[in-house]
């Protein structure tokens, strides 16, 4: 586990990035917390610069969005989902549990 941040750090609509194996991207939305790899699989641009509305981000530069539950894009350009990961609060810590390498 990679400890993120205090819970209470990372705020409704809100994003953080944290290095893993790879850039990931954390997000609070809904009063759920999702966490996906942080690079758009479109182009090389960090999802935590991208909009968000409910559960989906929307990548800053080609309007590619994904379903942070699931990583897949919601159509072109991107057309490969994203590496999603697990979440847990533990003591008040957001703490990131990555998902293996593909």
């Amino acid at each position: 586990m990679i400890p993120v941040c205090r819970a209470d750090a990372l705020a409704e609509g809100g994003a953080v990035r944290i290095q893993a194996d790879v850039p990931v991207a954390v997000f609070r939305t809904g009063g759920q917390l999702y966490a996906v790899d942080d690079t758009c699989t479109h182009q090389d641009a960090s999802l935590t610069d991208g909009y968000l509305e409910g559960c989906f981000v929307e990548c800053p530069l080609h309007a590619s969005t994904f379903d942070l539950r699931t990583g897949k894009p919601s159509g072109p350009p991107a057309k490969v989902a994203l590496r999603t990961h697990g979440v847990i609060v533990q003591d008040d810590i957001i703490f990131l549990v990555p998902s293996a390498a593909t």
